[in-house]
């Protein structure tokens, strides 16, 4: 996507050193644009943990180069393999919600595994690219697939303005390119669908508010930044036609966990019969689990980050404390929606239900 009216990635290698990885750094969004760089597997740790990059996608693609710049030092150390998989635990434990993570490296270890040591280093790159391939074309096709479903909302409403609710950051931020929730609303702004979008701000990290209305200024789109619990209201008012959201990790039934307040807006849009999809790639479903609620654990994060913001004061970007010194927080990051409430499941593959047969459908070779 553009950034400036310039083509990138969020990772790729650096093109004279191809012992470093280059990411855009998402703490300094929207106020400030930079990248940072990946050169061990502690800063790839460090980077995914602290969020320099977030997104399920993104996370898995990150992990994927994480492995082998773990490879280029443990054919350094004296046990190749204990280091190996000292560097596949650490990274695996820095978020342990979004499944991605786990299947990147989970891939990475197999391919390597099987590789003789001369060529180890060769074959982690060349797999590290194709999973970030893999994951870019992936977003493409969920943007074609999610297409049709604006494309229909367009000609049932002609000559009205089709606005659409996501929440948190599924853009190609997220990703490698195109994004998940996102893609199909770039699709649309392509093919010169008129939209607008309402935009949550997705408290506590504000994901919605620095990171989507970032991309969306970027590719001209229109768009409202709207506090988290203004959704349901819209919907009552009948201003949003549609629902898309991303996902972390998707059970075999159709569950979904996704940032903190997607579960509210999946109420709101079943009370208001507004369409609600999810959207996500394959690398994103957990065959192992059913329940989402029962099996899926959910991630807690540092209570300083909902008690404090983080903006732009003066040219610096600063945080300031918003609650009592002494009051406690709890920052639980993400929720379950139940497939029950969701509208639809939107994949590289094309619309199912959400349910184990209409993933089964799509997928019947991978469960």
């Amino acid at each position: 996507m553009l950034v400036d009216g310039k083509h990138y990635k969020t990772i790729w290698l650096d093109d004279n050193d191809p012992s470093i990885v280059r990411v855009i750094d998402q703490r300094w969004l929207p106020h400030r644009f930079e990248i940072a760089e990946l050169q061990s597997i502690e800063d790839v740790a460090q980077a995914i943990s602290e969020m320099i990059v977030r997104g399920a996608g993104l996370i898995g693609a990150t992990a994927g180069y994480g492995m082998y710049l773990a490879v280029l030092e443990a054919l350094q150390s004296d046990n190749f393999e204990k280091y190996l998989a000292a560097s596949a635990a650490k990274l695996i434990a820095t978020r342990p919600t979004a499944v991605n993570l786990r299947w990147a490296v989970d891939r990475q270890i197999d391919t390597i595994s099987s590789t003789e040591i001369s060529e180890k280093a060769s074959i982690a790159l060349k797999m590290a690219q194709q999973i970030a391939i893999e994951d870019e074309e992936a977003c493409r096709n969920i943007g074609l697939h999610g297409l049709e479903i604006i494309k229909k909302i367009a000609e049932d409403k002609p000559g009205r303005t089709i606005n659409i609710l996501t929440h948190c950051n599924a853009g190609w931020l997220a990703f490698v390119d195109f994004g998940s929730a996102m893609a199909p609303i770039y699709a649309a702004a392509r093919e010169g669908i008129d939209l607008h979008v309402w935009v949550d701000e997705t408290r506590p990290r504000n994901q919605g508010a620095q990171l989507t209305a970032w991309e969306l200024v970027q590719q001209g789109i229109a768009h409202s930044v709207v506090a988290d619990n203004t959704g349901g209201q819209l919907m009552q008012n009948g201003e949003v036609d549609l629902v898309i959201t991303g996902a972390d990790r998707v059970t075999r039934s159709g569950d979904v966990a996704n940032k903190i307040g997607t579960y509210l807006k999946a109420l709101a849009a079943v009370d208001n019969r507004v369409p609600f999809y999810v959207a996500f790639p394959s690398s994103t479903i957990d065959w192992s689990i059913q329940n989402g609620l029962v099996e899926i654990s959910l991630e807690e994060r540092d209570p300083d980050e909902v008690k404090y913001v983080q903006g732009l004061l003066n040219d610096s970007i600063e945080q300031v404390l918003i609650t009592p010194v002494d009051s406690q927080a709890r920052n639980i990051g993400f929720d379950i929606t139940p497939a029950r409430l969701i509208t639809g499941l939107i994949t590289e593959k094309g619309i199912c239900e959400a349910s184990e047969p209409g993933l089964k459908g799509q997928f019947p070779n991978e469960h």
